[in-house]
């Protein structure tokens, strides 16, 4: 029997990882949960999964859910998020929340030598190099999520001493056949038309502006310790290879699937077992081709911008990472056009000097100054 956390259970990778659980009752066992703020379904998830303790984020709801929880246990904030990923009753945290807030209840799993698997892109672009060395420190094992670096994560097993380069592939997104002009004219119900994965309104955006490849990119650095001249994009528009390792006498494994994010997520949980999947497999009778084509850096500069950022480091990619959540917010606002996205974070990195070796506490608070620079330019921007 796993034990497992889930930190962002009702969110799309914490509500897909219960569907896990559903379809293997005898092999997980949800000991805890956390939201942000959604108390009425942590409520129901509650009375359906009987955790022994569970966490708000946002302590404004703390004694409501004191009162809607039972007996049981109710933590609060950053500290209840950090107290659950210390639980000694789980074997695994799943960190599924979104943004910045991740980085310390992950930190707080390492310290206890738990397994992480982690679905939080925020811990690795920020504060990649301490997780990492932290991890290596505690002989924590940190089991990624994502489709892509679940699939390398499996293509490398057996195979680290013999890669060559990191092939990370995307979709390219709703936008990829779109003109310049085209993208000036997107809206946000356009945006979050996904053509292949069902994600949130974030990552969807992400995904649109090629952004999430960018923080795949950084986030592949330190999870396979590649060099960026050595982790590649390509654009697979179908969505069945999920990413591939090429390897030094010129072979590669690739890891094929369907476009279902339950499959990572399993196998992050399982791991190294595997088990049936609530997933649909692949039919390659009914697949017409696999395409590839090199992304448009031009058109979807925010890849260009992440790999700039990831081979600065230090502090850029967490100013980086933390005005593209600002601007992609203001996107779903409707106060920002979606090619201005990448305006706003590129704006942010000509005014970040960032430093060369930061503790967490400078990351947490170039984090806070990119978030707020951020703000203060799209203000700009509207009232201009």
């Amino acid at each position: 029997m796993h034990n497992i956390v889930i930190l962002g259970s009702t969110g799309s990778i914490g509500t897909q990882a219960l569907q896990v659980v559903d379809k293997h009752p005898d092999q997980f066992k949800v000991v805890g949960l956390a939201v942000k703020n959604e108390t009425d379904q942590l409520a129901r998830q509650i009375k359906k999964y009987a955790p022994r303790a569970v966490a708000v984020g946002d302590a404004e709801c703390y004694q409501n859910m004191k009162t809607m929880a039972g007996a049981v246990t109710v933590q609060a904030g950053l500290e209840g998020l950090c107290r659950l990923a210390e639980m000694d009753e789980a074997d695994t945290i799943l960190v599924a929340v979104s943004g910045a807030v991740g980085i310390q209840p992950t930190l707080a799993a390492i310290e206890k030598g738990k397994r992480i698997a982690l679905a939080n892109k925020e811990t690795l672009v920020a504060a990649g190099d301490i997780v990492m060395a932290r991890a290596r420190q505690s002989g924590a094992e940190i089991i990624p999520v994502d489709s892509e670096h679940s699939a390398v994560f499996q293509c490398l097993k057996g195979e680290t001493d013999f890669l060559e380069n990191i092939w990370l592939t995307a979709s390219g997104g709703p936008f990829r056949e779109y003109t310049g002009e085209q993208l000036e004219q997107v809206t946000v119900e356009k945006a979050l038309q996904h053509p292949n994965w069902a994600m949130g309104p974030k990552i969807t955006i992400d995904s649109a502006t090629l952004m999430n490849k960018g923080l795949e990119v950084i986030e592949a650095h330190h999870l396979f310790g590649a060099d960026y001249d050595h982790i590649k994009v390509l654009v697979q528009k179908e969505s069945v290879i999920h990413s591939m390792a090429e390897l030094v006498d010129g072979s590669f494994i690739a890891h094929l699937g369907a476009a279902d994010m339950r499959i990572p997520i399993q196998y992050a949980l399982s791991y190294p077992e595997r088990f049936a999947s609530p997933a649909q497999h692949l039919d390659f009778s009914l697949l017409a081709g696999i395409s590839f084509q090199l992304p448009d850096t031009g058109k979807f500069p925010a890849l260009k911008l992440a790999y700039a950022a990831g081979r600065q480091g230090g502090t850029m990619p967490a100013a980086m990472n933390a005005a593209n959540e600002v601007a992609v917010n203001a996107f779903l606002q409707r106060q920002l056009k979606f090619t201005d996205i990448i305006k706003v974070v590129e704006k942010i990195m000509n005014l970040h000097t960032p430093l060369s070796h930061p503790q967490l506490e400078d990351i947490l608070a170039v984090d806070s100054w990119a978030r707020n620079a951020a703000n203060e330019v799209i203000a700009k921007e509207v009232k201009d």
